[in-house]
């Protein structure tokens, strides 16, 4: 698990994506690791989430729409000229939106094959977030996780 997440860390000191803030990957870590109250993480989840870009309102469409979700949970996925992958993500939830920060801070920027390389689950259990989620909104957690893996594949493929 540490060997992930130090892989994780050395590519994103190359590129990290960052929100709006600024906030980076490392810096949720930094900041989880002081928060000693699940309400508190949360409410930073919450937080990141509203430092998302804005998703354009013709892109909250079926199309992009995450199944298995309970709350509604858009990503789009745009490839640049080096073949990386950039998402962006809505979700009607303010906790959820904070979810869908998290997975773009861990999988946007990166080519097809760093994404289905990365084992986000052992960067989940890193936060702690599966033990404190409810069912409902670990599946839908899950469902980002294979949306994301299925947009990396068919980049890869398309490659």
């Amino acid at each position: 698990m540490e060997q992930q997440a130090d892989k994780i860390k050395s590519e994103e000191n190359a590129a990290p994506f960052a929100l709006a803030d600024g906030t980076t990957l490392d810096d949720v870590r930094e900041t989880f690791a002081l928060l000693d109250d699940w309400e508190d993480r949360f409410q930073y989840l919450i937080d990141l989430g509203r430092q998302l870009p804005p998703l354009p309102e013709e892109a909250h469409d079926e199309a992009n729409r995450v199944r298995g979700c309970t709350s509604k949970v858009w990503l789009v996925a745009r490839r640049d000229g080096s073949g990386r992958i950039h998402l962006l993500g809505d979700s009607d939830a303010h906790l959820v939106k904070g979810l869908v920060a998290l997975m773009l801070l861990i999988f946007s920027g990166r080519r097809p094959e760093e994404i289905l390389a990365i084992d986000a689950r052992a960067i989940l259990a890193e936060f702690g977030l599966e033990q404190h989620l409810s069912p409902m909104r670990a599946n839908g957690l899950h469902s980002m996780l294979a949306r994301i893996a299925a947009i990396a594949r068919a980049a890869k493929d398309e490659s």
